[in-house]
């Protein structure tokens, strides 16, 4: 019996208790957890407790009543009450063990849902500058990014990875001038860009130029090095995030809103909902109306567009491309820019929160020998993608930049994620992986198969304790989704690990020495394979991989 059957077990006795006023209980009402306490039972629900009030119910009466009724189901070896009326449920072994056999069956898909099943995904993360490589910070989105974009997929969302190219502002003249300033041997501009890669894209721009740059004036250089060194530049960007599992579907080009009358449009709906207004010979949009501080100007009086007209029309343009939930993940210097954003969400007649969502991330820390890592090889004070991948892989890299959550800052202890050590946690997962494969290895040599499994046999303490963790997987994929924390995922397979390692100790597959092979054997080699199976959906998850020898 996994949880979800379960559930509809005690909704079904919960509304058998409540009589004429059953209806009142929906499914929402009956939510279950693992104890803590293991001695507790497999599952407890505070169902009673959360139904006694509204039902003009003692709750712990209410309890015994359930539990009287939740004993007479088949699969369930125990219901009792506890405290002020909680429900512990202990399933009987062959209910537990049958979850094995469920999961091994479903292979890749078990611990996929339909929380968004059908639901168009538009997931916008990344987005560096194309001026430089991808700073440590920008990593942690590409892994936070990737996972999150997995997991909804996991949920049957139809999902988008969209990388907003900036080749537009300020910024990406300050990125060219820094190149001509490196081909002529100049210092780099006061507001410029440093670092040996400035260098080494300059050297490419001249190598691949059918022009002589020397013959041209300063204004006709830059333009030159403008475009030959975004588009080199981007495509490092590009192959740094391929090489750490990371690739998009959309490559969306800033310039292509105002080149495109995008802008204009926006402008023109929004107008025609009453929300634009002149003043002082700029045109704004009243976002005070929909909780902003204030207005906001969004074509300046010299007729350029500010920055929010880039967000309006991109905006616009993601949901007339058919996308029903828009997610941005930004970094800890854009707080600011949600209530603005939000604002417009509501001023184009859409629901914030639901239609936009804007996920703020915090910094990342690299620390070596307890010490700060602040040096960059290529990109002088920034450091990079390539910085950490070089230093710890990229299994290792994803998986310590995902596992916390991701509007938390974070250190990474570099020195530990090296070590092949149950302290480093990727290695205790990747390693409890490699020791499934493992004992599935040895059990084809000893001639153990599961053909005589028997879901009965999974007796032991930790067998029930492992049975109960993988249970959880679907639930804990579910919430991941839902709250936008793929770090959880994270969490949970270190306690996969853990219950595995423990009844790897204490129980055996293969039997000793000429002992017969029996049908413990065979139910323990399915439990064996079914931990196999969810520790490689897990990772899978998060974009780690899942290694067989270790």
């Amino acid at each position: 019996m996994n949880p979800a059957e379960l559930t509809a077990v005690v909704l079904h006795a919960a509304r058998e208790v409540a009589g004429e006023r059953a209806d009142e209980i929906s499914d929402a009402d009956v939510t279950l957890e693992r104890p803590r306490n293991r001695e507790h039972g497999d599952w407890a629900s505070n169902v009673a407790m959360k139904l006694g009030k509204r039902l003009d119910r003692v709750p712990r009466e209410f309890a015994a009543e359930l539990v009287t009724a939740l004993a007479q189901v088949d699969g369930i070896a125990e219901a009792s009450v506890a405290g002020p009326g909680f429900v512990n449920i202990t399933l009987d072994a062959a209910a537990a063990g049958v979850v094995a056999a469920r999961i091994v069956d479903a292979g890749e898909s078990y611990g996929n849902g339909d929380l968004y099943a059908g639901v168009t995904i538009n997931l916008e993360f990344v987005s560096a500058n194309p001026t430089g490589p991808i700073h440590i910070g920008g990593t942690r989105w590409a892994a936070v990014g990737d996972s999150l974009a997995r997991v909804f997929e996991a949920e049957g969302g139809l999902v988008t990875r969209e990388y907003y190219f900036n080749d537009h502002g300020a910024q990406i003249d300050r990125f060219a001038r820094s190149l001509v300033a490196s081909y002529l041997g100049e210092p780099a501009p006061e507001d410029g860009y440093g670092g040996q890669y400035i260098h080494d894209i300059a050297s490419r721009v001249v190598a691949a130029s059918d022009v002589d740059l020397a013959a041209l004036d300063r204004a006709a250089q830059t333009e030159r090095f403008r475009a030959h060194g975004v588009e080199l530049m981007f495509g490092e960007i590009r192959q740094s995030l391929h090489d750490f599992g990371v690739d998009f579907d959309v490559y969306f080009h800033e310039d292509s809103l105002h080149e495109s009358g995008a802008v204009e449009h926006a402008v023109a709906r929004l107008r025609e909902l009453g929300h634009i207004f002149e003043s002082e010979g700029a045109t704004w949009l009243r976002t005070t109306e929909f909780g902003d501080d204030k207005d906001r100007v969004v074509i300046k009086s010299d007729g350029e567009g500010a920055y929010i007209s880039g967000d309006l029309a991109y905006y616009l343009n993601k949901r007339e491309r058919g996308f029903e939930r828009n997610l941005i993940l930004l970094g800890a210097d854009h707080h600011g820019y949600v209530k603005r954003l939000m604002a417009m969400t509501a001023a184009f007649g859409d629901e914030p929160y639901v239609n936009l969502e804007i996920l703020i991330g915090q910094m990342v820390n690299l620390v070596r020998n307890g010490e700060p890592v602040r040096m960059s090889k290529r990109a002088g004070t920034v450091v990079t993608m390539e910085d950490l991948v070089e230093a710890v892989g990229v299994d290792a890299a994803r998986y310590a930049l995902v596992r916390s959550s991701a509007d938390s800052q974070l250190d990474i202890d570099l020195d530990l994620l090296t070590k092949k050590t149950n302290d480093n946690p990727v290695f205790y997962v990747q390693y409890a992986h490699a020791r499934t494969c493992a004992v599935a290895r040895n059990a084809a040599e000893a001639g153990v198969t599961t053909e005589a499994f028997d879901a009965a046999a999974l007796a032991h303490e930790t067998e029930s304790a492992l049975l109960g963790q993988l249970a959880e997987f679907p639930r804990i994929v579910r919430q991941a989704a839902e709250l936008r924390e793929p770090h959880r995922i994270a969490r949970y397979l270190e306690e996969l690990a853990g219950a595995y390692h423990t009844w790897y100790a204490a129980c055996r597959v293969i039997p000793l020495g000429d002992a017969p092979i029996e049908p413990v054997h065979a139910s323990r080699l399915m439990l064996n394979q079914a931990t196999s199976q969810v520790l490689r959906n897990g990772l899978s998850l998060l974009g780690v991989g899942a290694p067989e020898k270790m």
